[in-house]
């Protein structure tokens, strides 16, 4: 496993995720806080926290790794597209997952990582549905699948924990 760099995607994410001004703010003028980070962001962090860089294209986020974020409790999708999904299902059996559940209002993440080795079965699983969807070449339809929150929490290694704002690992 690489040696991650909490301390810089902690400084990432409380200035451009948990932007604690920007939260204060929303709250008292009685503002909604965003239900949702960008993608890239998320990324990004995953980049900064394992020093590993984005691709450019299609396919895995970085390099060595997939990027998946949600809500705590909620499970983290895949999607394949007709052109990519077989090769992208193809490298996501072979490069580590990180997973950031995170609460509403951003003030808590929890990073886990899983390693390749664990989620290609569960990509194996996943390849006939893929071929089944795609074999026809009729459907243009994305094919999803999840990982469940539970297979994150029981299986993935916590890598980095944020709580009420303050790194806690």
């Amino acid at each position: 496993m690489t040696e991650l760099k909490q301390q810089e995607a902690y400084e990432f994410y409380r200035k451009y995720i948990y932007n604690e001004e920007l939260i204060n703010l929303l709250r008292e003028y009685n503002i909604r806080i965003p239900g949702s980070i960008s993608p890239q962001l998320w990324e990004l962090f995953g980049a900064i926290l394992t020093g590993d860089r984005g691709t450019g294209n299609y396919g895995a986020d970085l390099t060595n790794y997939e990027v998946k974020s949600s809500t705590e409790g909620n499970s983290f999708e895949y999607q394949y597209h007709l052109r990519t999904g077989q090769n992208k299902l193809l490298k996501d059996m072979t490069i580590d997952h990180v997973f950031v559940s995170y609460s509403r209002d951003y003030r808590n993440i929890t990073v886990r990582q899983l390693t390749g080795d664990f989620v290609s079965e569960i990509f194996q699983s996943w390849l006939p549905g893929l071929e089944e969807r795609y074999g026809s070449q009729e459907s243009n339809r994305r094919y999803r699948k999840s990982i469940s929150y539970k297979t994150v929490i029981t299986s993935g290694q916590v890598v980095m924990s944020v709580h009420e704002g303050v790194l806690i690992l």
